[in-house]
């Protein structure tokens, strides 16, 4: 009986482990995104997150949702300088996120700035 128990608690356990390193590792999809970055802030209770939001449109009408991981220092401080302004972004999907991670399933992993489409001469 104890050996049964020791196995069933061993392949939850397991299963849970390589639940999480899958969601964390595997992405789903990857790719780029451009507009005008109209949002961008650390937000949360117990949890804090970066959160941000890129408009796609002239009158905001698509809006791109993305979280930015507390590791990536380099984009986040890159995000503060370019609020305003007219960014392409480089992203990861995820299946799904972690409460800690964000509240999107887009992480942003590389921004650059860019000259907007509607003000070009």
């Amino acid at each position: 009986m104890r050996k049964f128990i020791f196995i069933l608690i061993s392949v939850i356990l397991l299963g849970v482990t390589a639940y999480f390193i899958f969601i964390y590792y595997v992405p789903f999809s990857e790719g780029y995104r451009s507009g005008e970055l109209i949002k961008f802030s650390r937000k949360g209770v117990l949890a804090k997150t970066w959160e941000g939001e890129i408009s796609q449109g002239i009158s905001g009408a698509q809006i791109f949702q993305f979280s930015v991981q507390d590791s990536e220092t380099e984009v986040i401080e890159k995000l503060k300088k370019y609020q305003g302004q007219y960014v392409k972004v480089t992203y990861k999907e995820r299946y799904a996120t972690f409460f800690w991670l964000g509240d999107t399933k887009y992480f942003i992993i590389d921004v650059v700035q860019e000259q907007s489409p509607h003000f070009r001469k």
